[in-house]
Order: structure tokens, then C-alpha cells, then sequence
């Protein structure tokens, strides 16, 4: 068994599935759709040791498992058992490994199609509704995670948006992506760092804040949760399925799930619902959003950048997307707009508004350059370095003075007094200033009663 030294590392649900109890993932792995779907998500190596472990009846010892590895593959053989120990599907063992049975039993109903059929979801008998076609669903799970996306940007801006769900809303700011200012939800460095990531891992990071928030609810078993998300990615797109067979748990995830784009169904539909690719896709490595805006034409951005950015500031950003044309107004001072084309400018102005609501400097920097034109790619730096400075300049200004609540000592009868309190003030760790020459120093509020009474000590002696 060979394998190479990088490390790769766990998909997030991996990671999510092992902060959970063994009793939740042995009951989990009853289900043949959640041990297929498991298996999808691991790395190559992990995936290879529970294929060879799989049809053995018998332990295999681990000494002769090891004579396997390469050397060069040692350490990637480690933290795939460690992986695999933390999921309780390979039981940490020095003698003899074997794959748990539950799992194993799981997996093996999972490709031969035995077992809990009704795991990959039940097919509509009776068509609820008029199916929608891939491509129509494609554009309707776009629509819907837009519509959270462009929110977001667009919330603090006064700028007039389409409001997601109240489910969304809660999301968002329970998930850290937006703060709740007086009422109104604003984007924050989070936020606009989640915009930064790929349409893919978006949707994931949406969809374990979604997770963890559900697993805080004591109404809700965490099993049905995930084997929901399971038995999702495992149904095939267009297929009307049934939710006549689904617990409690998952009815109310069906419909939190339509307003996230990866369920769809009409209002008046209550027993039939499709899933998008968004579902579908869920623990595959295809890039679920990315597919399906390359399925349909609706005047969105290619692959390549847009932005052109030049040394004066100026930038001209070639899209008609709703959803750029709204991230760039966070930090852009807009001049002229045509059907696609924006130009605008970097000012002093408009990056403080975005650092004023939690947009970093290195954000900005960053977003400029995944998006930059390949034009400006050529470049070495992509960003002009007179850019990068300027602006990071600009994030200092709102940290040039910082106040701290303190009092001033001054007055001392004589040197020999202030040095013994200066001395007693270090050793408490509150001086924030002193002034020897003019017996003086600053210390934090903190320390105030113990110094009064500490002065008030020797005074009396």
C-alpha cells in the first residue's frame, strides 16, 4: 500500500462527525446510505484500508497491514488510522484491525443494494406536483442561495434586497457570518471572509453551522440529522422522493432545507419534494454550485477574474452579477456604471466604511486578488504594492490612539516615595505609563484600591 507523505486534510463533515458520540455514529452506520456517503468523503488512503478490510471475516493482524505501507506513505497511514479510530470504524488495535461491524455491515448493504433500502430515499408513487427539470432546479437553488448571498453584502449598505427566510436570517447570525446592530443585520469580518471562499465550500460551512445549530436543540435526533444530509446526497436529481417515511426530525429539515436551495418543492405540496444539485452533490467532490451555474446561462461571470485594478486607484470591474457588483460596493466608491462594466475607486473613504464593519484590510487584499482579471494576473505582485500599502494605512488610522481608563499618581513627597509605590504598582502589572524624573506614572483602574490602600499603609506608618 503506497501512499504519499502531504498530508491531506478531513473533509469538514469528517471532522463534525467526529466530535459526535460513538453511540451516535454506530447508530448512524445502520444505514447504508450514510456508510457510502462516509466513504466518499475520506482521503484516498482512508478509503483504500476499509476496502481491503471490508469482505475479511477474520481480523487481520496489523503488523501484516503495515508491511503494506511505504515508507514515504508512514505518516499519511497514521493519521488515516487516527481518522478512522476517532470515527469508531477502525478500532485503534496493536495486534489485529477490523472494521466495526456495525459499519461494516453498513457499507457492505450500501453496495449491494440490501439492507435498509428506504436509506437512499423512497421514489413518489403518486407525482405530487409538476416535476421540475435538472436545469430548472439548478436555477432555483441559484435563486435561493443568491438571494442569502446578496443579503448579506447588501444589508448594511441601505442598498434594497431581497430578504431570505427567517430560518436563513437566524442562521446567519448564529453562524457569526452577520452581527446584529441595533436591529439590523450587518455583514462582519466573518462574513465577508465566508464571500472569499468557493461557492463549495460556502455551501458547507452554511450547512454546518446548520448542523451544529440543530445538534443544540434537544427536540432533535442528531442520527435522522445526518442521516437526512446522507440519504440527500445519495438521491438522484429530478426524482420526485416521498417524505412519507421520514421521521419528525426530517420533516422540518425539508423545510429548512428549501430555503437553502437544496429542496425543492411547492407551497402546496406536503408529502412530495426533488432535491437540487446542491443535495445531490453534498458529499461528492464535484463543485455542486459551480456546476450548476455552468449549466444554465443567466449572465453570470465566467471562471476568470474581472477586476482590474490600477496603481491610481481606479478599478473596472467587468460584470453585470448582482452579487460582485454588491461585494465591491462594500469598499468601493462607485463613478460609473454600464451593462458590463463598473468603474469606481479605492478611497480613504470607502475602505474605512468597510473597516468600520469589520472588513479587514487583508480581506480586501485578498478578494482583489481571487478575483483579479488575467490581465492583472501577469503582474508580480498581482496588486500594486502602492495599493496594498495605502490601504493597510488606512486600517491603522482606526487604531492610531487607543484609550484606556487609568489614574495618574503624581505629587509623591520625595523620590525614595514614588519609587517604593512605582515598584509595588510593576509587581501588581497595572503601570501602563511612568515619568521618573517628574514622579509620575499611569496605572490601569484595576489596580486602584490596592494601590490607594497600599500608599494609605505607609502614610500611617
Amino acid at each position: 500500500m503506497a501512499g504519499g507523505s502531504r498530508e491531506i486534510k478531513n473533509h469538514a463533515l469528517i471532522e463534525f462527525l467526529q466530535s459526535q458520540t460513538q453511540n451516535v455514529l454506530h447508530r448512524l452506520y445502520t444505514r447504508p446510505s450514510a456508510c457510502l456517503a462516509i466513504v466518499r468523503l475520506m482521503s484516498p488512503f482512508e478509503r483504500q484500508l476499509v476496502m481491503n478490510l471490508l469482505w475479511l471475516e477474520q481480523p487481520l493482524e496489523t503488523k501484516q497491514v503495515t508491511s503494506w505501507v511505504t515508507l514515504e506513505g508512514r505518516s499519511a497511514y497514521e493519521a488515516a488510522l487516527k481518522t478512522l479510530a476517532l470515527l469508531h470504524i477502525l478500532p485503534n488495535s496493536k495486534e489485529n484491525m477490523s472494521l466495526h461491524s456495525s459499519f461494516k455491515t453498513g457499507l457492505r448493504n450500501g453496495l449491494t443494494g440490501s439492507g435498509d433500502i428506504e436509506s437512499f430515499g423512497v421514489p413518489a408513487l403518486d407525482v405530487g406536483f409538476e416535476p421540475l427539470s435538472p436545469e430548472e432546479l439548478d436555477v432555483y437553488a441559484l435563486e435561493r442561495w443568491d438571494t442569502t448571498l446578496h443579503f448579506m453584502v447588501t444589508s448594511g449598505t441601505g442598498e434594497a434586497s431581497a430578504k431570505p427566510s427567517d430560518g436563513v436570517l437566524y442562521l446567519l447570525e448564529h453562524s457569526g457570518l452577520m452581527r446584529n446592530d441595533q436591529g439590523r443585520r450587518i455583514i462582519n469580518s466573518e462574513g465577508f471572509q465566508f464571500l472569499l471562499q468557493s461557492p463549495h465550500a460556502q455551501l458547507w460551512e452554511f450547512m454546518l453551522s446548520y448542523l451544529r445549530m440543530m445538534a443544540e436543540r434537544e427536540d432533535m435526533d442528531m442520527v435522522d440529522i445526518l442521516g437526512f444530509f446522507f440519504t440527500l446526497s445519495m438521491m438522484q436529481i429530478g426524482q420526485q422522493y416521498s417524505n412519507e417515511t421520514l421521521s419528525p426530525t426530517q420533516i422540518i429539515m425539508v423545510a429548512d432545507l428549501r430555503d437553502f436551495g437544496l429542496i425543492y418543492f411547492p407551497e402546496h405540496s406536503t408529502t412530495v419534494f426533488q432535491p437540487t444539485r446542491f443535495a445531490t452533490s453534498l458529499t461528492s467532490h464535484m463543485q455542486s454550485i459551480s456546476e450548476a451555474e455552468s449549466k444554465h446561462e443567466d449572465g453570470r461571470d465566467g471562471p476568470h477574474g474581472f477586476v482590474v485594478l490600477e496603481t491610481n486607484y481606479h478599478i473596472y470591474a467587468y460584470t453585470n452579477n448582482p452579487l460582485q457588483i454588491a461585494v465591491l460596493n462594500l469598499f468601493v466608491a462607485f463613478k460609473t456604471r454600464f451593462s458590463n462594466l463598473i468603474v469606481g475607486t479605492l478611497t480613504r473613504d470607502s475602505v474605512k466604511r468597510a473597516l468600520i464593519n469589520g472588513i479587514t484590510a487583508e480581506q480586501i487584499l485578498s478578494y482583489l486578488v481571487a478575483h483579479a482579471h488575467p490581465q492583472m494576473k501577469k503582474n508580480n505582485p498581482i496588486i500594486p504594492v502602492t495599493v496594498q500599502d495605502q490601504i493597510r494605512l488606512w486600517e491603522l488610522e482606526r487604531h492610531r490612539v487607543k484609550g484606556q481608563d487609568g489614574y495618574l499618581y503624581k505629587d509623591f513627597g520625595s523620590m525614595n516615595d514614588y519609587e517604593v509605590v512605582v515598584k509595588y504598582a510593576r509587581e501588581l502589572g497595572v503601570v501602563l505609563w511612568e515619568n521618573g524624573a517628574k514622579r509620575m506614572f499611569f496605572a490601569d483602574a484595576a489596580g486602584r484600591v490596592l494601590i490607594r490602600n497600599y500608599i494609605e499603609r505607609r502614610t500611617a506608618i
